[in-house]
């Protein structure tokens, strides 16, 4: 009868001889299986294990902590896209701002909506089923010839997207962050539709009124010197009033108010295990609010009542 070998091999690689075990399970690991741990080696498996087992770092809020502001570079690569788009076909702009009510003439123009109108004319915008225009026409951006700023219009709004946007975005993470920019989008198009339904507006500033609320909501949660913070905040209710005369202060002030309301929720849900679904719950509670009162304005639209 042969002696039983002595001769011991890596679990992995049977036949690579090996003496060394991983302190954690224990078995034979060659040289290509060890990674370096606090006492000895580990083998590839339980350093997998153990880094699913190490709890992850949050923000102040929750979110999961990063270097890079990727959303921020998403939002204003869509934003510079859409632009793209309007310069090249100028339909892009008529199709997708926010409009609330519409009607679109037999010569292609666009009139002033009522509830009971000619034959020849139809309806355009919410009254049409194209709700995706209270999103859509947060991407859009005045063409070079038109309105006040022209150009200026994109070209301020992504400067103030990247200067504030990638601040808001590393303190709350990425998965807050785009909610929130979502949803003062869409309070601001909503708050558009409930007094000026008639009026086309497009733009990121909404939103981006949003991204200054929560700014100054999470500076008060931090207990940060709140003089800085103050006059941005001034600085950002002075362009608001300002701003009434040429831009839509609905739009803007609607996303002051959801962004707010987003970041208040963030920010003073209770630290523990149920954070998590506080903020979505206050998060789909204001979605279903803003939909609610779409719903609601369209419908009066369409009777003739608004």
């Amino acid at each position: 009868m042969e002696p039983e070998s002595a001769v011991t091999t890596c679990y992995r690689h049977p036949k690579v001889e090996s003496h060394v075990r991983c302190t954690r399970c224990d078995r034979f690991i060659c040289p290509d299986c060890m990674r370096e741990a606090a006492v000895g080696h580990q083998c590839v498996e339980c350093v997998k294990e153990g880094a699913r087992s190490v709890r992850q770092a949050r923000t102040a809020f929750g979110g999961r902590i990063s270097t890079v502001p990727a959303v921020t570079y998403v939002l204003i690569g869509l934003n510079v896209l859409a632009y793209l788009a309007q310069l090249a076909r100028s339909s892009v702009t008529d199709r997708f701002e926010m409009l609330g009510a519409g009607l679109v003439g037999p010569d292609g123009g666009h009139y002033v909506w009522q509830a009971l109108y000619p034959a020849g004319y139809h309806a355009e915008g919410l009254v049409d089923g194209e709700w995706y225009r209270l999103l859509t026409g947060a991407f859009l951006h005045l063409p070079p010839t038109e309105g006040t700023f022209g150009i200026l219009h994109i070209v301020m709004n992504m400067v103030s997207l990247w200067n504030i946007g990638r601040v808001v975005e590393a303190q709350l993470g990425r998965a807050r962050y785009i909610t929130l920019y979502l949803l003062s989008a869409l309070g601001s198009s909503v708050l558009v539709l409930l007094i000026s339904p008639e009026d086309p507006t497009l733009g990121a500033s909404g939103a981006i009124f949003g991204l200054g609320a929560a700014y100054y909501v999470m500076a008060r949660r931090l207990g940060a010197d709140m003089r800085a913070v103050n006059r941005f905040m001034v600085g950002l209710l002075l362009w608001l009033a300002v701003s009434a005369a040429v831009t839509s202060w609905e739009g803007h002030l609607g996303g002051l108010l959801a962004g707010g309301a987003v970041t208040a929720a963030y920010a003073y849900a209770p630290r523990d295990q149920r954070r998590t679904a506080v903020q979505a719950a206050a998060c789909a509670g204001l979605l279903v609010l803003l939909v609610v009162l779409t719903v609601v304005k369209v419908s009066s639209l369409k009777s003739g009542m608004a």
